[in-house]
């Protein structure tokens, strides 16, 4: 079964609109989509970046919570992934189409999203819950935005994003990557920690403030995950927004993503699996790392 560390209520973070649109910032909000979030980074009359693109038939949703926080035909000047897992990249291709805008992503996963490569297949062993026993139904298969994508700068600057730095955190996929903004230390993560148990389909629907490691079923190197989740928790950050769960901020987010850290063998790490001891290889044959 996923364990967790708990998280005092104090450490929530973030107002909601009607729209459900969460605010974190002047220039930094967040929609939750059922199980996942999407990131909406800028401020409203601004140039504006959406981070991640939901699960399939949420199109609605997104375009409800850019009009809330943009305005009424709004589009943000570019997409930007923190990786390409199907619960991340639902919208991708009708969104990126429908605004003309560019895709970034690391370069690690660019195959995932160019049409050339899917992903290794899920483990439905680990974690205990539905989420985890109905993986093997989920998509894997590489979306195509390849007339729109682009790597991630190499200096590790974000496009239309200023103040923000990508940081790489591979592990649950081979390119995932992180957002981190030293100004008021905002972290966002996507799935490199999350604060759900996204195995359980209750937990992920409920959403107790919980830390966990990154859901275990498409977890495919947990060593780097782990080393993920330490250079994450060194950053020392105010708040963050991951891609399961809600928004935490505070002394209590921090001692809990230290627990995490230090104890991310026995806490985030399932007993048994697949990838435990074989890690995936990424579609150009290395390692996740």
């Amino acid at each position: 079964m996923a364990q967790q560390v708990a998280v005092d209520r104090s450490a929530l973070f973030g107002e909601d609109d009607a729209q459900g649109v969460i605010t974190l910032a002047p220039d930094l909000a967040y929609r939750r989509l059922g199980i996942v979030n999407v990131v909406l980074a800028g401020s409203p009359g601004a140039e504006w970046v959406l981070i991640d693109a939901g699960l399939p038939g949420t199109q609605r949703l997104i375009e409800h919570a850019v009009e809330s926080r943009f305005g009424p035909g709004a589009r943000p000047s570019a997409i930007v992934l923190t990786h390409g897992h199907f619960d991340h990249v639902g919208m991708l291709e009708t969104l990126a189409g429908q605004w003309e805008v560019p895709v970034y992503a690391h370069a690690h996963e660019l195959p995932y999203l160019n049409g050339t490569s899917s992903y290794p297949p899920p483990d439905p062993h680990v974690g205990g819950g539905l989420m985890s026993r109905l993986s093997p139904l989920f998509p894997r298969s590489p979306v195509n935005v390849k007339r729109w994508l682009h790597a991630l700068p190499e200096d590790g600057s974000v496009p239309f994003m200023p103040g923000w730095r990508w940081i790489h955190t591979p592990g649950h996929s081979a390119g995932h990557v992180s957002f981190w903004r030293q100004a008021d230390r905002g972290l966002i993560a996507g799935d490199a920690f999350i604060t759900t148990a996204q195995e359980s389909a209750y937990a992920a629907a409920t959403q107790a403030p919980e830390l966990h490691g990154p859901p275990m079923y498409f977890t495919a190197d947990w060593e780097a995950s782990r080393a993920s989740v330490e250079a994450l928790a060194r950053l020392q950050p105010e708040y963050a927004v991951t891609g399961h769960g809600h928004a935490m901020h505070g002394a209590p987010m921090r001692t809990a993503l230290e627990r995490l850290a230090r104890e991310f063998a026995s806490v985030a790490v399932p007993s048994d699996g697949a990838y435990v001891l074989h890690p995936a290889r990424a579609a150009d044959g290395s390692a996740y790392q």
